[in-house]
């Protein structure tokens, strides 16, 4: 799945054009690489996160089309969140 798509489906990012131009704007890596919008995000994946003076590390535990709100926080293990200093 597309890191855009996936981000917005997860509920990470609300919307998946601003997860876009996170990314495009190279804020997002995965598995410590820089991340391009259309990369794909697969199971066991670090997302590494900086948006917003935030600083969020997620692993992936799972990929989905779509998902209820509900199970949406199970698509991700949230390792790290915090605040840049």
């Amino acid at each position: 799945m597309r890191l855009d798509k996936y981000l917005k489906v997860s509920r990470i990012i609300k919307r998946r054009t601003v997860a876009s131009e996170a990314a495009s704007l190279g804020r997002i890596q995965i598995n410590g690489k820089v991340a391009k919008p259309s990369s794909e995000v697969k199971e066991g994946d670090m997302l590494d996160i900086l948006m917003g003076g935030k600083h969020t590390v997620v692993k992936v535990t799972s990929v989905q089309e779509f998902t209820t709100k509900a199970a949406a926080a199970e698509m991700y293990e949230m390792i790290t969140r915090g605040d840049l200093e």
